[in-house]
């Protein structure tokens, strides 16, 4: 379900009240932790935390890097953690934290999903958010670079 909103307040003035809210919530989270560099905008139909073009032209895509995104889906919520792949450990120590929590992890490739707001432990998200600075993650992206 992607959005057609051009800015953040747009994008959350579209989501109905409690979706609005826990979205909110984590963007606070997400920005609180986010790395120097990294900028927040709208892309993909959702909310994105981006490699600035300026810094890192050179995508297979000719989009920004997306480090991270926020997400209001058909039948749940989606906080994406691409930065959590730079290193194996970091992913590992994510599940880990993940699991300490208490909480159920649904989790794909890139996105953690949930349905509630409590159902979300939002320091283990912090923390991945704050894992791997900018420089990091662009290094880790050029030696994977599509060719």
């Amino acid at each position: 379900m992607q959005s057609t909103a051009t800015s953040v307040e747009e994008y959350l003035d579209s989501l109905p009240d409690d979706r609005r809210s826990a979205i909110s919530e984590v963007r606070l989270i997400i920005l609180e932790n986010l790395p120097k560099g990294i900028e927040e905008r709208m892309n993909w139909g959702m909310i994105s935390y981006e490699v600035p073009l300026a810094i890192y032209p050179d995508t297979y895509n000719k989009k920004p890097l997306m480090y991270a995104a926020l997400a209001s889906q058909k039948n749940h919520m989606s906080v994406y953690l691409s930065g959590i792949y730079c290193d194996k450990s970091l992913k590992e120590n994510f599940e880990m934290d993940y699991h300490a929590s208490g909480q159920k992890l649904d989790m794909g490739k890139s996105c953690v999903r949930f349905r509630k707001l409590e159902h979300l432990p939002l320091e283990v998200i912090g923390r991945a958010i704050a894992a791997t600075d900018m420089d990091t993650f662009v290094a880790f992206a050029k030696s994977h670079k599509r060719r």
